[in-house]
């Protein structure tokens, strides 16, 4: 083994039951972690983070979105409907027109977060 692998195991096979016990009591369900992951995900592709971040900014529509981001219109709606999908984005329609913005305060604090983690290292 080298330096790191011993420093990230344990030396020991002994089980700290009482922490367990109390983690394991406090473990979500396996869905809600699941949703949870499944909301992570959506964080994971560049262009939508974009799209959410300029969403901080404004309520836009697809085409102010695509010549934003210099991206073609069914790109910017085909992440659209992911980040709607997720909760994180809703629509309104004036006429012909359909605006987007953020879904609720909690993505901007989800996004905020991110920022001063990465931001922090």
């Amino acid at each position: 083994m080298d330096d790191k692998t011993k420093v990230d195991c344990c030396e020991s096979n002994i089980i700290h039951e009482d922490i367990v016990k109390k983690v394991r009591d406090n473990m979500p369900d396996e869905d809600l972690l699941y949703d949870i992951s499944d909301l992570f995900r959506v964080f994971g592709d560049s262009t939508r983070v974009k799209i959410l971040h300029v969403l901080f900014e404004a309520e836009m529509c697809v085409c102010d979105i695509a010549a934003l981001l210099n991206m073609n219109q069914s790109a910017i709606s085909h992440q659209l409907r992911i980040l709607k999908d997720a909760r994180l984005v809703k629509n309104r329609r004036e006429g012909k027109v359909i605006y987007y913005s953020l879904d609720d305060e909690h993505v901007k604090h989800i996004f905020d977060q991110a920022m001063a983690h990465i931001k922090h290292r």
